[in-house]
């Protein structure tokens, strides 16, 4: 059987840093996982409203084997800009791909709609994201989780487009084996579904009238319409690493596999008014199954999903947090 690592975040892998930023007061947030080495990376995208950049680095046909920086932001497509910051602080530390000219950092990014939760015209940019990458740490005592980051202004249970939302934000956990294979995740929910604990929704869309849980599953089973824009502010984005060593198409199936977290801990999910995407990095040189592999990052990404949101704060009796629920 697994466990977690020494501190169940994604930081049990070594060789990368994290870090994170926030504009409270707008509720909007950068996340940082950053390889100062470069490392393989893959991604795979679900949902049918994603955000994304550079992805094509992780393509398996493309010449580039590694990045050196994945980001997870609000801000919606605003949000991409951030990415330069992230390039900029590499640039400054002498990281990146080296043309011969200069060395250019290789950055991925994906995106997450917070814009209709504080103030829609502040966005993570190039000054937020350097300023994550400054305070980048591989001490994970020195992170916070909930309303941190890429999950600042996260929320979760949106089919009736605002009503009985709840608040959510941003959680990271980690899985390790005997033989020391660890793979930790770090995710930023923001999902138009329920979020499951044990096949029990713990936060997600509640009666704005009556209180308790209305399941977004059953509900969207009895839509006669296509979802549009107005049940579309959503995206649950996320990181996963492994001290694994595996090439850029073998992380991308990690990815894949890890999205099977999504589908575990969010119903419904990956839906056309969703973005969901998730990235997979080796950091490690440690022989290992794929396979194996594959369904740590599910685990890891599940929990991660559970902890984000027991970690969020809510923001008022309009936008209640799990805590707020357990103290009622």
């Amino acid at each position: 059987m697994f466990s977690t690592g020494s501190s169940d975040t994604i930081l049990d892998v070594e060789g990368i840093l994290v870090g994170q930023a926030e504009d409270p007061k707008a509720l909007t947030g950068i996340t940082v996982v950053l390889a100062p080495q470069g490392a393989p990376a893959g991604v795979d995208v679900r949902g049918g409203g994603s955000g994304t950049r550079e992805t094509t680095l992780m393509d398996p046909r493309t010449a580039v084997e590694v990045v050196h920086g994945l980001v997870l932001s609000g801000g919606s497509a605003f949000g991409l800009d951030a990415s330069g910051g992230v390039m900029a602080w590499l640039e400054e530390q002498g990281i990146g791909f080296d043309t011969g000219v200069t060395k250019v950092p290789l950055v991925a990014q994906a995106i997450l709609f917070d814009l209709a939760v504080g103030d829609s015209r502040v966005r993570p940019d190039k000054a937020m994201a350097y300023q994550a990458c400054r305070g980048a740490v591989s001490d994970p005592r020195l992170l916070s989780w909930g309303n941190h980051g890429a999950g600042c202004g996260a929320t979760i249970g949106k089919l009736l487009n605002g009503p009985g939302a709840m608040k959510s934000g941003i959680g990271s956990a980690s899985v390790r084996l005997e033989s020391g294979l660890t793979v930790g995740a770090v995710v930023a929910v923001n999902a138009l579904g329920d979020v499951y604990e044990g096949g029990r929704i713990i936060a997600g869309l509640r009666d704005p009238e009556k209180g308790g849980f209305i399941n977004s599953s059953r509900l969207l089973l009895e839509q006669t319409k296509n979802l549009s824009f107005a049940e579309g502010k959503n995206t649950t984005i996320g990181i996963i690493v492994t001290n694994g060593r595996f090439h850029k198409c073998q992380c991308g199936k990690i990815a894949a596999m890890g999205q099977n977290g999504l589908a575990r801990a969010i119903r419904p999910v990956h839906t056309t008014m969703d973005g969901d995407t998730l990235f997979a990095m080796s950091a490690g040189s440690m022989e290992a199954s794929l396979d194996v592999a594959g369904e740590m990052a599910a685990i890891a990404v599940e929990r991660a999903i559970v902890k984000a949101v027991k970690a969020a704060e809510g923001l008022g009796p309009l936008l209640p947090a799990w805590r707020d629920l357990q103290e009622a």
